[in-house]
């Protein structure tokens, strides 16, 4: 499917919800889905970037960047166009940086049914309201992405995660150079680290941890960011991502609504946007 076959499929009237593989929440019930294109339209390993339809799996990407020697800092699984849409980085945040710096142009079908760019290939050539950073974490509720050009980086020569037991991850974070990741339990602590071999054991060694197959597993109840001294005595029941603020909690909780600023802002964005609520409806951003 190229882009014109996308955008007619979205069209220009009635609810419309994009379906990927379905890993991040998946289509509205009861809404006609139109899926992305997919596929890695070109690779330019010196200039860093990567072309590919919206609806390409994070790891077919993944696997093809490693042929160049590059990755891209997006979470494993489900498509492209969902990582975005959701905009929830991984737990490399703190090393890679939030996934809203990953997208550089998109094109997206807006809810009138044209195909729009925003942003552009190389970061000194954009100018203007950047359209791009509202697409990521809007949860096509602004756009139906299409195609994406997207930053990538380059493999290191080595990675490995780390843990030991911490009551306080504070030791580990400030011993450590450049952590790509520190997660911590409230009883143990995990770090990734990334570059040559020999500084990573020198690192893991000054800051008295031990290698690990992996980071531990996500609690799923929640996603929220709280201060760390709402975390005592929960041992167990979250993993914080230490120095990024993100907390993943085995308890559902509720955010605070927005203000009464944040929230006008939002709606006139998205009133603009698609002024009759069309795309994704009743999801909320």
């Amino acid at each position: 499917m190229d882009l014109g076959e996308f955008a007619s499929a979205v069209g220009t009237e009635g609810p419309v919800t994009i379906t990927g593989l379905g890993t991040r929440g998946g289509q509205v019930p009861g809404v006609r889905t139109v899926t992305a294109p997919a596929g890695i339209d070109w690779v330019q390993p010196d200039e860093m970037i990567v072309c590919c339809g919206a609806g390409t799996p994070v790891d077919e990407l993944v696997a093809a960047l490693a042929e160049h020697g590059q990755t891209v800092a997006l979470p494993a699984g489900g498509t492209v166009g969902g990582a975005l849409a959701v905009g929830h980085s991984d737990v490399r945040r703190l090393g890679y940086g939030p996934v809203r710096d990953v997208l550089l142009q998109a094109r997206y079908v807006s809810a009138a049914g044209e195909v729009v760019k925003a942003g552009g290939p190389t970061v000194k050539n954009v100018s203007g309201f950047d359209l791009c950073r509202l697409l990521v974490g809007s949860r096509g509720t602004l756009g139906c992405m299409g195609e994406v050009i997207v930053r990538t980086r380059p493999l290191p020569p080595a990675s490995q995660w780390y843990t030991g037991e911490a009551t306080d991850p504070t030791g580990v974070f400030t011993t450590l150079y450049k952590p790509i990741s520190v997660l911590w339990n409230g009883g143990q602590v995990w770090a990734l680290l990334e570059g040559h071999e020999a500084d990573l054991h020198e690192q893991s060694a000054a800051a008295g941890l031990r290698e690990t197959d992996g980071p531990p597993m996500l609690p799923t109840g929640s996603r929220r960011s709280v201060a760390p001294s709402e975390l005592a005595g929960q041992v167990g029941e979250f993993v914080a991502e230490v120095g990024v603020g993100v907390v993943h909690h085995a308890k559902p909780w509720s955010p605070p609504p927005r203000g009464e600023r944040e929230a006008a802002l939002a709606a006139a964005i998205k009133h603009e946007l698609d002024p009759t609520g069309r795309l994704n409806p009743g999801v909320g951003v």
